[in-house]
Formats: C-alpha cells, sequence, structure tokens
C-alpha cells in the first residue's frame, strides 16, 4: 500500500510542477521574477526545485543574492570595527567593539544583507554599545551613511 502511494505521488514530479502531465501552452511559461535591478547582485547558479532534491547530497553551490555596493559601503562605513565574521554567502557581518574617530563610545554592529536590490529593505543593521541598545536615531544615521556610500560606488562604477 505505501509503495502504491508513493508510485501515484511521484508520477506527479514528471510532469512539472503542478503535477499535471499535459499542460496547455500558456501554462508552460517559466515562472516571472519581480520587476527589480539584480545586476548588482552576487548570484551563483540556482540548484534547482524538486523533491528529489531533498534526498540528494549536500550541494556546494548554493543560490546568492548580495548587493555587492551595500557589501562594500558597509565594510568602509564600519571600517573602525574591527571584524569578527564575515559571511558572503548569507550577507552576515559581525564586529566586534571599536570606537569611532572622534568618538568616545564604544559600538559594535550586525549587519544583514538579505536583498540584491539597493533600497532600505536590503540592509538590516543592529548596533549596541557596552551600555546596550543604540538609539533609533543612531542606527538610522549609521545606515544613511552605508546607503550613501553605496551608491557612491555604483556611480564611480557607471553602472547607472
Amino acid at each position: 500500500m505505501i509503495s502504491l502511494v508513493v508510485l501515484v505521488a511521484g508520477c506527479g514530479a514528471f510532469g512539472g510542477k503542478d503535477g499535471a502531465t499535459n499542460r496547455s501552452a500558456t501554462n508552460n511559461s517559466p515562472p516571472v521574477r519581480p520587476e527589480r535591478d539584480f545586476q548588482d547582485a552576487i548570484t551563483f547558479d540556482d540548484p534547482g526545485e524538486t523533491i528529489w532534491d531533498a534526498f540528494g547530497g549536500s550541494n556546494a553551490e548554493q543560490t546568492v543574492q548580495v548587493n555587492r555596493y551595500l557589501w562594500s559601503a558597509s565594510l568602509d562605513v564600519l571600517n573602525f570595527l574591527p571584524v569578527q565574521s564575515v559571511d558572503p554567502f548569507t550577507g552576515l557581518i559581525i564586529t566586534g567593539y571599536g570606537t569611532p574617530p572622534g568618538g568616545g563610545r564604544s559600538y559594535r554592529a550586525t549587519v544583514h544583507i538579505k536583498d540584491p536590490a539597493l533600497d532600505a529593505r536590503s540592509l538590516n543593521l543592529s548596533l549596541h554599545s557596552k551600555g546596550g541598545t543604540v538609539s533609533a536615531a543612531t542606527t538610522r544615521a549609521v545606515e544613511d551613511a552605508i546607503f550613501s556610500r553605496a551608491r557612491q560606488l555604483r556611480i564611480a562604477d557607471k553602472k547607472l
């Protein structure tokens, strides 16, 4: 009985993503992606999405979509902080405590770049001081500095 259920469920895997083997020509088009500019993304090949991928071995190639200008700008703006961990595959930068030039208070930051677009939803920044969480105005000022630097890098790259 179990093998019959597995056999019937597996038949849909060969007919496409919706399980139909007799699809119409209008439903045979690839999925539509949102209209965003993905030119600035660091990407690798898409490993695919089938049920058989769950049973396969680990695939070293992962889909990565990190905006390179935000990545470089984050490292530039926060260059006074010692970098503890950097993962370009997930877009994560973790720093240790450091004091900004001309400042007396030490900070640490965690930056997560989660989208290839150069906009506000792509960047998550968390600032902490030894006394706790930093004010929202300070965090917003650092985010603005990162976005300004990212725009400068993009303009310097002449990709506008």
